[in-house]
């Protein structure tokens, strides 16, 4: 089972198994990297030709041509007999004189490595194999081929790099976000690129998304700048206006006052009783005597007498415990890839088979799959990288021959077998367990 796809890549899929269908036996795909040449192709033999004999090779520089006609006669024979001395062309018509062998579709990747010799013979044999023989290549640069039918990868539009990485982060940007417009441009629709995208590091300070909110905030600002000249234009006669009104207030308050003088003056024949020096409070006698006029030397006997002020006790302050600060514990980062052990497959021979049922990119996806299917006593997980992506992959068995896995996959439950399982070698997942550490 693969994860989604793009529907200009469905669209795609479908164009080359139509071309196939219309006799056109040999198929190159070119795109340069980072185009998602290698999904396509797992994609396409994953999804299309279920009854056909499938062969699925991924040639790098070190691979020798007689590594790769072994890996793709074993996949499409049954425990084939071959001949190194041979070419991949003259094994194959031997292999099917002996046995019989249905359609077959080979799928290679990394077209690039071939040799010329090898060019020869897959184009030679797309045209006289005594079966139905469907080849499918995928090449950064064209190959010389000369009957073969070029297909070019284009890159992704706006809209489907927008959903791509809408797959793989749980939230994006805002579309008037200038980092992520420019990150966008920059990507000119490379898959590759796009799934670098990097949410903490490619990421403008933007909060809301607001069309309005700029402005009002430039009518506040404006709104400031304007009260700001209005106080510097009429700063002095603010200024002026202020001491006027102090002005004001102090003649109002000195008409309304009575000097010491006056007091004295108008006070009758009385002695001023002597001002206490113990800490008790100062008691006024009140007058016997009734007056039509002021009492103002009772004011002025108020006026000299003097008060005791008691300070307040001031409460001790206890010390504050200083409390020893501590570093939050680090933690592991929550996008941290752990490698998970793959002796099992180590241990196995190169040689065997075993049942592809699963190939995800979320470890949690594949757990939830072998348990939904009761899968957990009969499968092993590893992990490859795929461009620059970890990937879990799920299998089941492990098989001396192709008859065998055959037999097992006929035993799978059906929502298993509904996923299209396929076959792989033990010495193919060993070299995509490989890649992780490169």
């Amino acid at each position: 089972m693969q994860s989604q796809i793009l529907p200009s890549r469905a669209a795609l899929v479908d164009r080359i198994a139509l071309q196939f269908e219309y006799g056109q036996n040999l198929i190159v795909l070119l795109g340069t990297s980072g185009l998602g040449k290698s999904y396509l192709l797992e994609t396409f033999i994953t999804d299309k030709y279920n009854d056909f004999n499938k062969a699925f090779v991924q040639v790098s520089a070190q691979m020798t041509d007689v590594q790769l006609m072994t890996q793709l006669l074993e996949q499409s024979f049954n425990a084939p007999l071959i001949d190194h001395n041979l070419s991949l062309s003259q094994n194959y018509y031997q292999l099917a004189q002996q046995q019989q062998c249905g359609a077959c579709l080979w799928v290679i990747d990394g077209g690039r490595h071939l040799s010329e010799e090898l060019i020869a013979e897959l184009e030679l044999l797309s045209k006289n194999a005594p079966n139905v023989l469907y080849i499918m290549i995928a090449s950064q640069s064209k190959l010389p081929f000369k009957d073969a039918v070029n297909i070019h990868l284009e890159p992704l539009n706006t809209v489907e790099s927008k959903q791509l990485m809408g797959w793989y982060f749980t939230s994006l940007p805002y579309d008037e976000d200038p980092v992520f417009q420019t990150f966008l441009v920059e990507a000119q629709g490379n898959p590759s690129l796009l799934l670098a995208w990097q949410p903490s590091e490619q990421v403008a300070d933007i909060v809301v998304k607001d069309k309005v909110s700029w402005r009002l905030q430039l009518l506040t600002l404006l709104l400031i700048i304007m009260l700001l000249i209005i106080g510097l234009v009429y700063k002095a006669d603010m200024t002026q206006w202020w001491e006027n009104a102090n002005r004001q207030i102090d003649e109002q308050v000195l008409s309304t006052a009575i000097t010491t003088e006056q007091a004295i003056k108008n006070k009758p024949q009385q002695l001023i009783p002597p001002v206490s020096s113990e800490p008790s409070a100062a008691v006024i006698q009140k007058p016997t005597q009734d007056t039509t006029n002021n009492n103002v030397p009772a004011i002025v006997e108020s006026l000299t007498e003097s008060t005791i002020v008691v300070e307040q006790e001031k409460p001790e302050l206890k010390p504050v415990e200083e409390k020893p600060i501590t570093k939050p514990a680090q933690t592991k980062s929550q996008n941290q890839i752990v490698k998970i052990p793959s002796n099992w497959y180590l241990q196995q021979p190169e040689d065997n088979f075993v049942i592809q049922l699963l190939a995800v990119t979320q470890q949690q996806v594949g757990n939830e799959f072998i348990a939904k299917h009761k899968l957990k006593s009969i499968t092993n997980t590893y992990q490859t990288k795929r461009n620059g992506k970890i990937w879990w992959v799920v299998t089941t068995g492990s098989f001396a021959n192709l008859n065998e896995a055959k037999q097992a996959l006929q035993g799978l439950p059906a929502g298993v077998r509904k996923n299209k399982p396929f076959y792989k070698k033990i010495s193919k997942i060993k070299q995509e367990i490989a890649r992780v550490d490169q």
